[in-house]
C-alpha cells in the first residue's frame, strides 16, 4: 500500500514538472522562434541554452511518467500499458529532435560571431536559421500535439476501466485527448494557425487531464477499485459436512 502511494505521488510530481519545464522552455526560446535572425545580432544565448535544458527535462519526465505508472496499469490493460510506454517514448524522441534544431541555431550565430571560417554569409545563415525553427514549430506540432493526444486518450481509457480516480478526470482525458489530436490534425493540414486562440482553446481540456490527475494523485493517491458484488461476487465456501463414526 505504501509503495502504491509512493508511485502515485512520482507519477504525479512528472506530470507538473513537465508541465511547468515545457511553459518555461517555449518562453525562454522566444529570441530564437520569435526571430530567425537572431544569428544576425548579439543574441540571448545562455536563456536559449537554459530553455534547451528545461526541454531536456520535459522529455524525461514524459519517459518518467510512463515507467512509474506502468507497474500500475499494466494489471488492467498490459497492452494498452506497454503501448502508454512506447507513445511518450516517441513523444520524447521528437521533442528532443526540436531541441536539437533550436540550439543549432545558437550554434550558427556563435560561430558567425567568433569569425569562424568556412560560415556561410548572412542571407544564407538567416535561411538556415529559418529552417531550425520550422524544424522546432513541427516537432512542437507532432510531439506536444499529434502524440500526446493519443497518448492522453490511451491513459484515461486504462485509468478510468480500472477506476483509480474519481470519473470526472478521466472524462476529462477521454475528451481532451481526441480534442487536442483532432485540432492538431487541423493545424497540419493547413485549416488555422498552430499559435492561435482556436488551437489553445482545444488544448485546456488535455491540460486540464493532466494537471487535475497530478494533483490527484500526489494528494489522494490511487483509488482502491472496488469490489465486485452481485452475481459475480465471490462466496465463502460452505464448511465440511462431519458424518458421525
Amino acid at each position: 500500500m505504501k509503495s502504491s502511494r509512493g508511485n502515485a505521488v512520482v507519477v504525479g510530481v512528472f506530470f507538473i514538472l513537465a508541465a511547468v519545464a515545457a511553459i518555461a522552455a517555449l518562453a525562454l526560446y522566444q529570441p530564437v522562434l520569435g526571430d530567425p535572425e537572431y544569428v544576425l545580432g548579439a543574441g540571448a544565448d545562455t536563456q536559449v541554452l537554459l530553455g534547451g535544458f528545461l526541454e531536456v527535462v520535459l522529455a524525461v519526465s514524459c519517459i518518467g511518467t510512463a515507467v512509474t505508472i506502468y507497474p500500475v496499469i499494466r494489471r488492467h490493460a498490459p497492452s494498452a500499458a506497454l503501448g502508454y510506454v512506447a507513445g511518450r517514448l516517441l513523444e520524447a524522441a521528437v521533442i528532443c529532435v526540436g531541441i536539437v534544431a533550436t540550439l543549432a541555431v545558437v550554434t550558427l550565430r556563435q560561430d558567425r560571431a567568433a569569425g569562424v571560417e568556412g560560415t556561410a554569409d548572412d542571407g544564407a545563415l538567416v535561411a538556415v536559421a529559418h529552417g531550425l525553427v520550422a524544424v522546432h514549430d513541427w516537432t512542437f506540432l507532432v510531439g506536444p500535439g499529434l502524440v500526446i493526444g493519443l497518448n492522453s486518450l490511451v491513459l484515461a481509457a486504462v485509468v478510468h476501466r480500472a477506476h483509480l480516480v474519481p470519473r470526472a478526470i478521466t472524462v476529462l482525458g477521454l475528451v481532451g485527448g481526441p480534442l487536442v489530436l483532432a485540432s492538431s490534425t487541423l493545424v497540419l493540414l493547413g485549416f488555422y494557425e498552430q499559435v492561435s486562440p482556436v488551437a489553445m482553446a482545444a488544448a485546456i481540456p488535455v491540460t486540464a487531464w493532466e494537471m487535475s490527475l497530478a494533483v490527484y494523485l500526489i494528494v489522494k493517491g490511487y483509488r482502491t477499485p472496488p469490489q465486485p458484488s452481485g452475481p459475480t461476487a465471490v462466496t465463502a465456501s460452505p464448511r465440511p459436512v462431519t458424518l458421525p463414526a
